[in-house]
């Protein structure tokens, strides 16, 4: 199943149901009020297109939002790709390096990612992010999925100027538009195993990140052992687990992101997050 907040004329934003066998949208504003509502709700949204509750709406003829527009948190993995850390020249973590994005960066696919003045180092970042269904503490590993109720795209975009110039990073990747989610959260069932997946990012057509998330250090049900470890985890928490290589920081020569850039993630099953760039 895959949950999408959309809208129609109306643009009013609400939970819907991507049915891929027509290309159309099932509302489900009926039954929940936003789809981080469906995912908190005891009762599970079922895969039912013939449910008579919801109007159908041809895909091309509405607006996808990002999925999740105010999770209770966003959860970032620094340094958790093997070959990211070796194109950064940096060792392996011993552990998982946790930052934050704030929900006021979100973005929707399609929509501009703005170039603010306040930076000329923005650079960009290919993510598999975990959404979680069912809250915890001190969550096992060998439990975790269990918590996880799909799984998303998300671009990290980051200032790297602003990054680097401090140790904490939070501020410089929660510009507004720096957080690009979407096109829709797939549901655990749906993801053989999301640790064998190829993330990839274009920019303008040409393939800049290429890997698999086989490459990841530190595992999905480790990161949320880890995380709820030290807090409890909350019904539609996101966990982004890192980037790949590839990115503009460390390219020779820099590729930071540019005006009238186009950047496309594409994850296994996932499918694609497209966002156009423009300057501010």
């Amino acid at each position: 199943m895959k949950l999408v907040t959309f809208s129609t004329q109306e643009r009013i934003p609400k939970p819907g149901m991507l049915l891929t066998e027509t290309d159309e949208i099932l509302d489900l504003s009926g039954s929940y009020k936003s789809t981080l509502h469906a995912l908190q709700s005891p009762d599970p949204v079922r895969p039912d297109p013939a449910r008579p509750d919801g109007a159908r709406f041809a895909r091309r003829d509405v607006r996808l939002h990002a999925p999740l527009s105010h999770p209770p948190r966003i959860f970032c993995i620094g340094l958790n790709y093997r070959d990211h850390a070796m194109e950064s020249n940096l060792e392996l973590p011993k552990f998982p390096v946790v930052f934050f994005k704030m929900t006021t960066a979100i973005l929707g696919p399609e929509e501009t990612i703005l170039l603010p003045r306040e930076t000329s180092e923005p650079d960009y970042e290919a993510e598999l992010a975990v959404v979680i269904g069912k809250g915890g503490y001190r969550i096992p590993a060998g439990r975790a999925m269990e918590h996880v109720y799909g799984y998303t795209i998300l671009n990290d975009v980051s200032a790297r100027d602003i990054q680097f110039s401090t140790s904490q990073w939070s501020l410089s990747k929660s510009l507004p538009t720096f957080c690009p989610m979407g096109p829709s959260i797939v549901t655990r069932d749906e993801v053989a195993d999301p640790q064998t997946l190829r993330i990839q990012l274009s920019i303008n057509g040409e393939t800049l990140q290429d890997s698999n998330t086989r490459e990841l250090i530190f595992g999905i049900p480790d990161l949320i052992a880890y995380i709820s470890s030290l807090t409890p985890l909350l019904p539609g928490d996101i966990l982004s687990t890192g980037t790949p290589s590839g990115v503009g920081f460390a390219r020779n020569p820099k590729r930071w992101l540019r005006d009238g850039d186009r950047v496309s993630i594409t994850i296994d099953g996932l499918g694609t997050l497209s966002n156009p760039v423009a300057a501010e």
